[in-house]
This record gives structure tokens, sequence and C-alpha cells, in this order.
């Protein structure tokens, strides 16, 4: 998704209010925003703490200021500086991190990012957007760009299956429709799943649903998920993110609050940070059952 970003960003560029900042990031990614944004576009070293506090400082100035690095060091390192000198103040700076979950995957766990939406949406105030597919940046980097409050774009690889054409970009999107259980899967990880599902019988076919923007909150769940649920159907959650702060909870915190319940429920996650040996993202989803073998498994349909 970084190239398509790169060009949301690029179009946004004109605005004369917006400031970009990198950890030392982009080479042969953005090149082109650099060029369209000048001296707006900061590369502010390998100091994300000090670059968190400049960012808060040009939000506070009235300036629409976007701060960029690798998933981790975007939130994990400054997360001080996020906490108190943007969130405490309610400065709307758009933290953007790239890679997220495993996607970073051979570059070990020091570069995964697999507890960073809910370790951010402790916070006061905070937003978070995980895109969905590569098509949706347009339309994302646009709703981040008038967040009024603090936001985190999560960025990763969007996986349509070939030859399927992804719907346009909205928060809840049902990718496909059965009558097996419902399936909410957040981010990328919803597109790896449509090939699998599609493949199967309607009977047993599972409702599958992406989910793009964060917290959840009861209202904005769809309705065709609640009825689905009242109606007794199995709840699956797939989520790139370990189980502790993840949709999962919020969803079920959001249920439970309305006093409604689920028949059953499968929550898919990623179980460690380490394993025996280093692997690819999609080496690492497997051994998290993430992959798509790993969810026909868990709702007996392999």
């Amino acid at each position: 998704m970084r190239k398509q970003f790169c060009d949301a960003m690029v179009a946004r560029a004109a605005r004369p209010d917006l400031m970009f900042l990198t950890g030392d990031l982009g080479f042969m990614a953005l090149e082109p925003l650099q060029a369209a944004l000048g001296s707006r576009f900061i590369n502010a070293g390998v100091a994300e703490q000090n670059m968190v506090s400049v960012a808060a400082a040009l939000a506070r100035e009235g300036l629409e200021t976007w701060a960029y690095s690798i998933a981790p060091f975007i939130y994990a390192r400054p997360f001080e500086q996020i906490r108190n000198d943007v969130s405490f103040h309610g400065l709307p700076v758009k933290l953007v991190g790239n890679g997220g979950g495993y996607g970073y995957g051979v570059m070990g766990p020091t570069h995964h990012a697999i507890e960073d939406y809910g370790t951010l949406l402790a916070l006061p105030g905070m937003a978070v957007y995980v895109p969905v597919f590569d098509e949706d940046l347009a339309a994302v980097v646009d709703r981040v760009g008038n967040e009024q409050r603090p936001s985190y774009l999560r960025i990763g690889r969007g996986e349509p299956p070939k030859g399927w054409t992804p719907p346009a970009y909205a928060p809840w999107r049902r990718l496909v429709q059965g009558r097996g259980a419902v399936v909410i899967a957040v981010g990328p990880l919803a597109g790896t799943y449509v090939a699998a599902l599609q493949a199967l019988d309607e009977s047993r076919r599972p409702d599958l649903w992406a989910l793009a923007e964060l917290p959840v909150a009861l209202p904005s769940v769809p309705a065709d998920i609640l009825s689905a649920l009242a109606g007794g159907r199995r709840l699956c959650i797939a989520e790139e993110h370990v189980a502790q702060g993840g949709v999962a909870s919020q969803l079920l915190l959001a249920l439970a609050g309305a006093g409604l319940g689920v028949a059953g429920l499968t929550h898919l996650h990623a179980r460690a940070h380490h394993y025996e040996r280093y692997g690819s993202q999609a080496w690492l989803r497997r051994q998290s059952g993430l992959d798509p073998d790993g969810l026909l498994a868990a709702l007996d349909l392999a």
C-alpha cells in the first residue's frame, strides 16, 4: 500500500497547510511526495520521539501534520510522546505505520506490530484506520486527513484475489455472503479469505465482513451482522493482532453493553511474538492459524 499511500498524499499535497515528517524512511517509495511538498517534507531522522513532539507542535499551530515510519517505530518507541504531547491535548496528528501486524516478517519480532492498535486505542480520543485493499488508500487518506482527533493509519499489503474487484471503501464491507458463521476480519487479512470462502457451498459458506475502522462502536455495526448473531449464527473474528485489546474484546464488550450475546465465538489472532525461526508474513500467519486453511479448520469447513 506504500505506493497507493504516496499517490493519495501527492493528490493532497496542494493543501498549503500539509506537513509530512518521516523517521528517515521512504526511500524508493515516497520520492514523489517529497518532490510535491518540497520543504514541507521533513526527514526527522531516526529520532521518532522527537518527530512526534515536533508533529504535535505543528498540529498545535493548525497545520495538517502526518508522521510516518515503520509501524513499531511510530507507536511503540515514541509512545510517551504520543500520549503526553498528542493525545492528552487532542491534537489531530496523523500517525502512519507501514507494515502493521507481521508485515515485516523476516525482520523479526522487533519489527512486528501485533499490539499496535490495542495499545493506541487505550489513549483518549484515538481513531484507528486499517485499510483492507490497495484501492482503499485514496478514500482513507481523505478520511484521516480530515480527522479532528489523533489518528493512526496502519498500512500493509492489500491482497484481493486475482480478477476480483473489491467493493468501494467503507468502514464495514461484506466481501462474501453465505448462510454459515459470521466472520469479521480486520484490515488486509480479510482479502486473503475471499477465494477460499467463495469456493464453499452457500449453505455452509460464512458471511465474510471486512472491518477497517476502530474502535468498534455498536451503532456502527451493520444491522445484518446483529441480525445474524441474534439468529444464533456463530461469530468468528480474525485479526493480525494479539488477543488482548483486539477487536474481539471491543466487539463483545459493545454487544454485552447492549444486552446482546453470541451463540459461540472463534477468535483467530496473533499467537506469539517469537517462533522457532524467522519467516515471511504468510509463514507467521500460518503459525497463528490466520491463513485461509487455519480459518477453514477453525470453522470445521476444511
